[in-house]
């Protein structure tokens, strides 16, 4: 097997769906109208071949901190976060075209400019981010991957993590929240494991407990109406 794209990109396998069902007319609008106007330049292999670091007072128009979403679903945290956090910059991404045609809508609605999104994969935009210009993570709800052998395409492997600890400032804060258990276990192993971080938690309450700024996502509520657990786990980058 190759080990490069023609456009000089590597191979990542990618096992999540790009999209579902078909798009309200509404929804093609937002796209056709708005993603171009939110999205980054230079994050594609195809835009930036040669992999030239992203200056985020450029995406951002000024100098501030800087917080990633990784996989937002819905867009109902990012559009929280960046209606209740004016002063810092958010980048969201996320290759589910459905999840990103509604976070369109909610940041008409909401009136927010603060944001950028990338409507694709989280591993192209780490490769641009410049080291320690991050200043929080968030991965919330992320697929399950619930069979053993399929535990490898999860977000929580050292594929992801080690460029994720790499453009993270020294003491960044890392979120995640999952309602499986067994996520929970690998989230914990590897990313302690990775040396990266530090586990945020003296308690129970720690992990049991949303954090005080949390909105609670569709995820979550599907969760919730299936009897599953919600798990909030904090990190910090060292």
């Amino acid at each position: 097997m190759r080990d490069k794209h023609t456009s000089g990109a590597p191979w990542r396998n990618f096992y999540g769906r790009i999209k579902g069902k078909g798009l309200r007319d509404s929804q093609e609008r937002y796209l056709a109208e708005d993603l171009g106007k939110l999205a980054p330049s230079g994050v594609t292999w195809d835009d930036n071949p040669d992999r030239k670091l992203a200056d985020l007072t450029q995406w951002f128009g000024d100098s501030r901190d800087v917080w990633l979403e990784v996989g937002f679903g819905g867009g109902e945290h990012m559009v929280h976060q960046a209606a209740s956090n004016p002063d810092v910059g958010i980048i969201g991404c996320e290759p589910y075209i459905n999840g990103v045609a509604m976070l369109l809508g909610k940041i008409r609605d909401a009136g927010v400019e603060n944001v950028k999104v990338h409507a694709g994969d989280a591993r192209d935009m780490m490769d641009v981010l410049p080291e320690n210009s991050i200043s929080r993570a968030f991965l919330l709800y992320p697929d399950p991957w619930p069979k053993k052998k399929h535990h490898r395409r999860r977000f929580v492997t050292p594929e992801h993590l080690d460029p994720l600890a790499k453009v993270l400032k020294s003491g960044a804060i890392f979120r995640v929240a999952t309602d499986i258990e067994d996520y929970v276990r690998q989230t914990l192993e590897q990313v302690l494991a990775s040396g990266e971080f530090d586990w945020l938690a003296d308690g129970p309450d720690d992990w049991r407990k949303p954090w005080g700024d949390w909105i609670s996502t569709r995820y979550e509520l599907k969760a919730l109406r299936e009897g599953r657990t919600p798990h909030y786990l904090t990190f910090r980058k060292r």
